[in-house]
């Protein structure tokens, strides 16, 4: 029962009686289960593995970018007929192109486009990133030339169109260093917080392109094992609400929400081992409501799992700082409604009581908002959300 605080407490200590922060709540309760490395140290170890990764793409695509623009220089053309149309192909098809899969998950793209090459009436393949001569080449601007940040807008352009620009991207030598050199260079203006628009929009560009390797199911595992999402937990921790750091937040959060959105018992296990948790409260308590929407279908996700569950529910702290924020952000939409944000919340207040422990809790700590029919005109067009209402009321008032 989380009435009695001390069988909670880790270590058999009372918590103190003033209010902890969320990343004291819950990273002081992490012994029991695994070291936890503080946001510094995670980075400095984060950093160590950059030229892990710069070395793995060395030995396992040296200079893919410029092996293609050769490729395809030297190949011979043939022409295919379509109909009324001449289509030129290259003679020489590289073999990485093979690599790419059906469907990228990617959050931010929609369906796959059909290139312009492809046949509008024929049934024509879509062409692939790795056979697109201007990918290469931005590519090559990337890495070495001096017009990196129009190669990020650009490169950022093509997610919609290629399937395997996420294969293209982590296996060309110097790219993911290139990227993560981006997001270094902008650590010096969040304290004291001094980011520019330009500046916020060249390194969402690059957050862009790597959303689009963590949602890709055969870079995804690569991404975390180089603890890369590492790298964007100081962009998380700003609290400042000028545009360009929401903007830079709410780009975080896209690559972070990347990777939750399958269901990945491996990518929970990472974020449980690092304060993707508290970071993610804090943004739930005071940033913009699109923010606030991706930082909790976080929460939601993790919570979704067993593993997250258990986590969150082990101690009375943990419980405390998620449950409070819930409940803040109930009082909130009861004077500002969002009937999108209200959903996520509901759905964890609905999977928090799966246990016991917190069910027993949630009798007396369910928002009066959400039992007064405060929220039917909300909800009025949302019957998944009604549903998932009725029964949260129903389980912890058993």
């Amino acid at each position: 029962m989380y009435n009695n605080r001390q069988q909670f407490d880790l270590g058999g200590v009372d918590a103190p009686n003033q209010q902890r922060t969320y990343q004291s709540q819950f990273l002081n309760q992490q012994q029991h289960q695994q070291p936890n490395l503080a946001l510094s140290q995670q980075l400095q170890a984060a950093a160590a593995v950059t030229a892990a990764v710069n070395h793995q793409n060395q030995q396992s695509q040296p200079t893919m970018a410029s092996q293609l623009m050769s490729q395809r220089l030297q190949a011979p053309k043939a022409t295919l007929k379509d109909g009324n149309r001449e289509i030129m192909m290259s003679g020489n098809s590289p073999s990485n192109g093979s690599g790419a899969s059906g469907n990228s998950n990617n959050s931010n793209s929609g369906p796959t486009r059909r290139s312009q090459g492809a046949g509008e009436e024929g049934g024509a393949a879509t062409r692939k990133a790795v056979e697109d001569e201007k990918i290469c080449s931005w590519i090559v601007e990337l890495t070495y030339g001096p017009n990196k940040e129009e190669a990020l807008l650009e490169l950022g352009k093509k997610r919609e169109y290629y399937d395997d620009l996420a294969l293209v991207l982590w296996n060309s030598y110097g790219v993911m260093t290139a990227l993560l050199e981006e997001i270094v260079s902008i650590y010096p203006y969040l304290s004291p917080q001094n980011l520019t628009t330009p500046a916020s929009n060249r390194v969402c560009n690059a957050l862009a392109l790597l959303q689009c390797v963590a949602s890709h199911p055969e870079t995804r595992a690569a991404f975390l094992h180089a603890q890369i999402p590492l790298f964007l937990y100081p962009f998380l921790n700003t609290s400042s609400k000028q545009r360009p750091f929401e903007y830079l937040r709410l780009t975080s959060l896209g690559v972070i929400g990347a990777l939750v959105k399958n269901d990945s018992p491996e990518v929970i296990q990472f974020l449980l081992t690092t304060e993707i948790i508290p970071l993610c409260l804090k943004i739930m308590e005071s940033s913009s409501e699109l923010s606030k929407t991706v930082a909790i279908f976080i929460v939601q996700k993790i919570l979704m799992d067993d593993s997250g569950l258990a986590y969150v529910c082990q101690t009375y702290e943990r419980f405390d700082a998620v449950s409070n924020v819930l409940k803040l952000m109930i009082d909130q939409m009861a004077v500002n409604p969002a009937p999108r944000l209200l959903r996520h919340v509901i759905r964890c207040y609905l999977r928090l009581a799966d246990n016991a422990d917190a069910r027993s809790a949630l009798k007396e700590r369910v928002p009066q908002s959400l039992r007064d029919h405060t929220f039917d005109r909300v909800l009025a067009d949302d019957p998944t959300a009604k549903k998932n209402l009725s029964q949260l009321l129903y389980t912890v008032m058993q």
